[in-house]
């Protein structure tokens, strides 16, 4: 990982690069591609923040993040929330630290727009990413959403 890591909007210049980016084939039951996040981002609009996760020009992975949004209209119950929609590393530059840096980068997002926590679902078990989730410090609500786990950070508030 090098020091020049940076989030990239989505442009016509960088889409093949990122509809490029594929999981390890034993984690493709985890996330969805990046085209389905891109189609769900031009569905949600505003409300989705989808972004090209570099090193240097290199595209590394791929993060979209969500902003108070309340995905299930049948729960009228459900709370405005912001966070981690999707975190896709490329299978080549997995373990590098840049999963962590998307996650840093989408919580300051979260904590400019005025947020004070970050959500995110993951697939329960072995193979899922509960453990990369839990070392960032988020922890399980006790929630489920779709057969996922949610889990939530307490954000600092800006100084």
């Amino acid at each position: 990982m090098s020091s020049a890591l940076g989030l990239a909007v989505i442009t016509p210049e960088n889409i093949d690069a990122a509809l490029a980016l594929r999981v390890r084939p034993d984690q493709e039951h985890l996330v969805a591609p990046v085209a389905t996040s891109l189609a769900e981002a031009y569905a949600y609009g505003e409300a989705a923040w989808p972004r090209l996760i570099l090193d240097g020009d290199r595209p590394v992975g791929f993060v979209m993040a969500f902003f108070d949004l309340t995905f299930y209209p049948d729960r009228p119950g459900d709370l405005p929330r912001s966070g981690l929609w999707r975190l896709l590393i490329d299978a080549e530059r997995q373990r590098g630290g840049y999963g962590r840096f998307a996650v840093e980068r989408v919580c300051a997002e979260i904590r400019r727009r005025g947020g004070g926590s970050a959500t995110v679902t993951y697939h329960p078990g072995p193979d899922g990413p509960a453990g990369f989730y839990a070392g960032l410090g988020f922890r399980p609500t006790g929630e489920t959403s779709g057969g996922q786990t949610v889990a939530a950070l307490e954000l600092p508030p800006l100084s």
